[in-house]
């Protein structure tokens, strides 16, 4: 290197050091190399595991940093190290120009069924859908990181997977990455012992989207928590996306590191519940026509649409169940067939009839308000909240009319009550604090007795 070119490049370097994280520069930059300048274009080299990856992910701080010290008419290389100077692999370059260096470890296999056009939106995810599409779309510009939330077998796993497949098919070349923290622990663990730990890393750290299923099984791995911790900051700091799932929320994984759950919270939080009966019986109609099941009348499909209620992935195990029964038997499927098979796996709960003075306790029990409060004409705002509840459970658990709920709630007439239950609706599909809250209410009084659950609420 000549001396002007090597005063140079140290300005640039320090144009470097400024424009990004400290971290981001020691990982990506700070081997960069300045191998010639002409007139019009300055030659850097990287090595050979990244050269690639510098040249996407920081071409345009690059440019930026060499124009401020050479001038705008300058023009950026990036070279790998071991190879002669080839001139047209410009940091402007697009993705076209074949496999990247140091190409990241194949990803997880993804379920070709899994995809967006597969996902039965209904109200208990049109938030989380809606968050994912636009994640697939815009990847590090929508919401990021996104972190999805909600019980097993509600749909996490297909909408993470939904990404891949729609940033694999659309993403112009960007790399995507879908595992889970299982996967991601044993590969961390035999990368330590093989030591091969940097090609572990570069694995997970050259992605474009890095999608990690079943977060919470991150706790209590202090080793593994503190290398994903690292890979997080590396892809945030770039840009990438990072789409994360969990059956619970941040704050509530209390044996991970404040820090990390601090991450999870700081892009968009999102829940996923239970799919109510429309759903499900959606996802039912869709499943038994893409499996060729147009004989099973849809009574049959109602009454599994009954009985499995919190879980997507039994739902459709139950269908399977009664197919195979009606295949091994040559019983038509009917009624009274469904009900044989179901009663073995998913046997009906015994439950004394929900009411609304049911949904009134357990509300003013989940909110620390008295009963004459709820149905008070209060407006104060901690009222108004746990009545417009109230009254949607009310509406969605029981047999009551809507006079009849209005009735209960202090004499108020039907009209109030619609528009109570839809402002509980859009708060619901938009807050996912009190879709936790109303989840835990619907849980209590839809446990085996009603009774019961209301003598453990009361003394929980």
């Amino acid at each position: 290197m000549n001396t002007h070119l090597d005063d140079r490049w140290v300005e640039i370097h320090a144009q470097l050091r400024r424009a990004v994280p400290a971290g981001t520069y020691e990982l990506w930059l700070q081997a960069l190399q300045a191998r010639e300048v002409g007139d019009t274009t300055l030659v850097i080299s990287a090595p050979d595991s990244s050269a690639w990856w510098v040249a996407e992910r920081f071409g345009r701080v690059l440019q930026t940093c060499a124009a401020a010290v050479l001038g705008p008419e300058v023009e950026v290389e990036v070279i790998p190290a071991s190879a002669t100077h080839a001139p047209g692999q410009r940091v402007r370059g697009d993705s076209a120009r074949g496999p990247r260096l140091g190409e990241p470890p194949r990803a997880d296999e993804l379920n070709p069924k899994y995809s967006f056009d597969q996902f039965v939106i209904g109200e208990g995810n049109r938030l989380a859908h809606a968050a994912a599409l636009a994640v697939a779309e815009l990847p590090g510009h929508a919401y990021n990181p996104l972190f999805v939330y909600g019980p097993p077998g509600v749909g996490k796993t297909h909408l993470l997977q939904s990404i891949a497949h729609y940033v694999g098919e659309h993403g112009g070349g960007l790399s995507v990455r879908y595992t889970t923290i299982e996967a991601f622990t044993t590969g961390f663990v035999s990368a330590l012992q093989s030591g091969s730990i940097e090609r572990f890393k570069a694995g997970y750290r050259r992605a474009d989207v890095l999608l990690i299923d079943d977060v919470q099984f991150l706790e209590d791995k202090t080793r593994t928590e503190e290398e994903f911790f690292h890979t997080f900051n590396a892809l945030y700091e770039t840009g990438s996306q990072l789409v994360i799932s969990s059956d619970r929320l941040p704050r509530d994984m209390a044996a991970l590191e404040e820090r990390l759950c601090e991450r999870f919270e700081s892009g968009l939080v999102t829940d996923i519940l239970a799919p109510d009966f429309d759903t499900r019986m959606t996802i039912l109609c869709k499943r038994a026509d893409h499996d060729g099941l147009s004989e099973i009348p849809r009574v049959a499909l109602e009454r599994i649409a009954e009985r499995v209620t919190d879980n997507v992935r039994a739902l459709e195990g139950a269908l399977i169940r009664v197919v195979a029964y009606h295949s091994l038997t040559g019983r038509p499927i009917e009624e009274n067939l469904v009900t044989e098979v179901l009663d073995r796996l998913y046997p009906a709960p015994r439950r004394r009839a929900r009411s609304v003075e049911d949904v009134q306790e357990m509300t003013c029990r989940a909110f620390d308000v008295s009963l004459d409060d709820l149905v008070s004409p209060s407006r104060s705002a901690h009222l108004v909240w746990p009545r417009q509840l109230a009254m949607y459970l009310s509406r969605e658990l029981t047999a009551a009319t809507l006079p009849a709920i209005g009735r209960q709630f202090g004499g108020r007439n039907h009209t109030t009550v619609i528009h109570a239950c839809r402002r509980a609706r859009e708060r619901l599909t938009g807050d996912a604090e009190a879709s936790a809250t109303a989840q835990h209410i619907k849980e209590r009084l839809e446990g085996p007795l009603a009774t019961d659950a209301l003598d453990r609420l009361s003394t929980s």
